[in-house]
């Protein structure tokens, strides 16, 4: 969906903000460890509902207007649920901040760990580069480095991919048809993107420099053809014997391997392991290699 000219724009994160139950040491590793300036507090009584407990409510600035903040609130035991427990689920709600360069998240990198902060690791996936850690509350942070910006064919393809994903839900809600997979989503891409596809292995490939590799790999096997998909932004590869690729001859990163049909696929996924992708018509997965 497009914005209208007259629709109200947003001017960036002013803050975000958590709980702590651990006032000392969420102060000490965001102003002394972090260095990141302590410039507003709050002090208050509690407000709204009776339990409401009296509160302190302060922030840190952390770049280009942004601030994160944290609620301590007085006397209150920490519920359960707020509990850190670090699996997939807890690590998706994280604070992300950016720098513009590889050797300031080098620097980070390196004050990050002389402060004897433990790195959990660091990570290239697709257009971002990000070092990893957590705070003393179990909250994830991440540092990211944008190696290339973001531009018109990204936002086209997550209008894809989204739409893709939301016909899927819709499916499932109205029909019952489970949403399990992202495969699934890749499927209804392709679908999207048009073009003929029977008695093909089609992987079509988003026009960045990251999958690159891919688009060059086909153009060297004379078993598949290489063109403009019809849908701006995609080159489309397609073989009537199989599409097959390995990771390290690709130079893929793992994170960037597991996101290596994100641009959509038609025929049947024969492997998909950690070094190995190959694609074959409908109906031949089960034949001999």
């Amino acid at each position: 969906m497009n914005r209208s000219d007259d629709a109200p724009v947003l001017k960036g994160v002013h803050h975000t903000a958590r709980p702590t139950w651990k006032l000392r040491e969420t102060v000490e590793f965001y102003r002394d460890k972090l260095g990141l300036p302590l410039v507003h507090a709050i002090s208050a009584r509690g407000w709204g509902p009776d339990n409401h407990p009296d509160f302190l409510h302060f922030f840190f600035r952390s770049g280009k207007g942004s601030t994160i903040a944290f609620f301590y609130y007085i006397g209150a035991e920490q519920p359960a649920y707020t509990m850190p427990v670090d699996d997939y689920r807890s690590r998706a709600t994280h604070t992300a901040w950016q720098v513009d360069t590889l050797d300031e998240l080098k620097a980070w990198r390196d004050r990050v760990e002389s402060q004897g902060i433990a790195l959990k690791y660091q990570l290239r996936h697709e257009l971002i580069e990000s070092i990893y850690f957590h705070d003393p509350n179990g909250y994830p942070i991440e540092i990211t480095c944008e190696v290339r910006p973001m531009t018109a064919v990204d936002a086209r393809d997550a209008e894809h991919t989204l739409e893709a994903a939301m016909a899927r839900e819709d499916a499932q809600r109205l029909d019952g048809r489970r949403f399990e997979s992202i495969d699934q989503v890749w499927r209804g891409k392709a679908d999207a993107l048009g073009g003929a596809g029977d008695g093909l292995a089609v992987l079509y490939v988003l026009d960045v420099p990251e999958f690159a590799p891919l688009v060059a790999a086909g153009r060297a096997d004379p078993a598949v053809q290489v063109d403009r998909a019809d849908a701006e932004g995609y080159w489309r590869l397609a073989s009537g014997q199989r599409l097959r690729f390995e990771r390290k001859a690709l130079g893929f990163v793992p994170a960037l391997w597991n996101a290596a049909l994100t641009g959509g696929f038609r025929g049947e996924v024969r492997s998909f392991d950690r070094q190995c992708l190959e694609i074959v018509p409908q109906g031949a997965a089960g034949s001999a290699p």
